[in-house]
């Protein structure tokens, strides 16, 4: 056995036994059972509670190995094992750091002398590591429009904090802002016992993505943050594991293709099919009918045309299909420019693209044999409703974005003329106000991502792009190029509210 699985083996056994209070043999070669339960640790003001930063992956910053990492709280690295050649134990003997973290346990340790340390002061670490939130803190989140102080003093709204950008993600952090702004499915990833339990196919990596997106809402609410912003990285990292590559952290993503992708992926590791419903699509999903026409061949005689359309091939069919999200057409943009040889950006009012999901509005389709006309009627609609406006037109050689502004309110949207008419009656309420607005700025493929979410608690909006977050104007978020936005229906007491203002 060489020397390098050797130590390995050894740092293994040395933590394969974390629960057992760690016995410690003391002076007369017996165990001694006071320093079994703690030792006061002479250390603990040596902790840099400045740098410590729990968002990056649990793992030693020598061996890279998972099991049994450490941080040390004086530099705030991560090192593997306690017992004697671990890496951990070489760093505390070499720096004199000595109070160490184990990441899984949630223990404190003394190093070398390996002894648990127990002191109520350390809980604030233990929070920022592992957040906890209890039915009663949840129910309150919108209600309360308090500010929380980090510990180098900044101040921030839990729930209304930065994403770092860790090199072209801005895509993914937009879309994460928005889901973690929407209160039932936030609500749901808040308390781990939801999900912890479902069974998974052996293997499954799937389930990743449940387990890192309920970490990272519970860290984005975290009211105890030590700094004022989060890094998504083992959010991102699972990411791309489980979109093989699709998605990456060093490579622009398309921010509507990745909501459908992560929306698809979060409901089929929590357990969704067609049979089983999940918080997904509780919350998310409803229904339209498709009206699916054939058409001939435009280039035949129109007689034949005439007598093809006889066929039952070409007779229109009908399909009832759930859906996660609206895409709504832009019209094309025009080219012309004034007399000042500026180019006019076109504008179009939100109800004119919603036009498409009336039941009489035909669009023709073209695929690489056959034409299609189609028509859409919403048959229920969600909870929360998510329209992608498509920007992007892609072809064989590039990609190109019509910067039409979409004109819409941001409050008292009524949906209920989409609606097929035997389905209104079970409708209630069919009114929508905008919660979350995802915005593409620049060119196609090197633009930037930015969003505006309406906090609950304070009715106030703010825009965060990555790091930055700043209050904007309710008027001043018509007047950017929506990409992506969630729509929250009211409910009975929404109305009230309404009716008291």
């Amino acid at each position: 056995m060489n020397a390098e699985k050797r130590v390995k083996l050894e740092m293994e056994e040395e933590d394969d036994d974390d629960d057992d209070d760690e016995r410690v043999v003391g002076k007369h070669g017996r165990y001694d059972f006071e320093d079994r339960r703690s030792r006061h640790c002479p250390y603990l003001d040596t902790i840099n509670r400045s740098v410590l930063d729990f968002d990056f992956e649990k793992l030693c910053s020598i061996s890279l190995s998972h099991i049994n990492a450490y941080a040390c709280l004086v530099c705030g690295k991560y090192f593997q094992g306690r017992g004697l050649k671990s890496h951990a134990y070489i760093h505390s003997v070499q720096f004199s750091h000595h109070v160490f973290l184990n990441l899984h346990t949630l223990k404190f340790y003394c190093l070398p002398d390996n002894y648990n340390i127990i002191d109520s002061s350390l809980e604030d670490i233990t929070y920022v590591l592992k957040p906890t939130f209890t039915k009663q803190q949840i129910g309150n989140l919108d209600k309360q429009a308090k500010l929380s102080r980090a510990y180098d003093g900044t101040t921030y709204l839990p729930g209304i904090v930065g994403l770092n950008n860790i090199k072209a993600n801005d895509y993914a952090n937009a879309v994460l802002q928005a889901l973690s702004n929407v209160p039932p499915l936030r609500n749901y990833f808040l308390e781990e016992e939801n999900y912890c339990d479902i069974k998974r196919p052996p293997g499954d990596i799937m389930f990743l993505l449940v387990q890192r997106f309920g970490e990272l809402m519970r860290k984005l609410w975290n009211p105890r943050n030590f700094k004022a912003h989060v890094s998504p990285h083992e959010m991102l990292q699972a990411v791309v594991l489980c979109s093989k590559k699709n998605f990456q952290i060093t490579k622009q993503g398309d921010g509507v293709d990745f909501l459908s992708w992560f929306l698809n992926a979060l409901n089929s590791a929590l357990g969704g099919n067609k049979k089983k419903k999940t918080i997904v699509t509780d919350v998310f999903q409803g229904s339209m009918r498709i009206f699916t026409k054939k058409l001939p061949h435009p280039d035949l005689p129109s007689e034949e045309k005439e007598q093809l359309m006889q066929n039952e091939e070409y007779q229109e069919k009908m399909l009832e299909s759930p859906f996660m999200y609206l895409t709504l057409d832009l019209p094309t943009a025009p080219l012309y420019k004034d007399e000042k040889e500026q180019l006019i950006i076109p504008q179009v009012p939100l109800f004119s693209i919603l036009g498409k999901f009336n039941g009489i509005t035909e669009k023709e389709y073209k695929t690489y044999k056959e034409n299609f006309l189609k028509r859409f009627q919403l048959t229920q609609l969600p909870p929360f409703l998510i329209f992608c406006i498509k920007r992007f037109t892609k072809n064989n050689f590039f990609v190109e974005k019509n910067p039409t502004i979409v004109n819409f309110p941001i409050t008292n949207v009524d949906l209920r003329e989409y609606l097929a008419e035997e389905f209104q009656s079970s409708h209630k309420n069919t009114t929508y106000d905008l919660i979350a607005n995802v915005v593409h700025d620049g060119k196609p493929n090197e633009g930037s991502y930015r969003i505006h979410v309406l906090h609950h608690g304070t009715g106030k909006w703010y825009e965060l792009q990555d790091l930055q977050v700043t209050d904007i104007l309710p008027q001043m978020i018509t007047l950017s190029e929506a990409y992506i936005q969630i729509w929250k229906r009211r409910d009975d007491d929404d109305e009230k509210k309404q009716q008291g203002a």
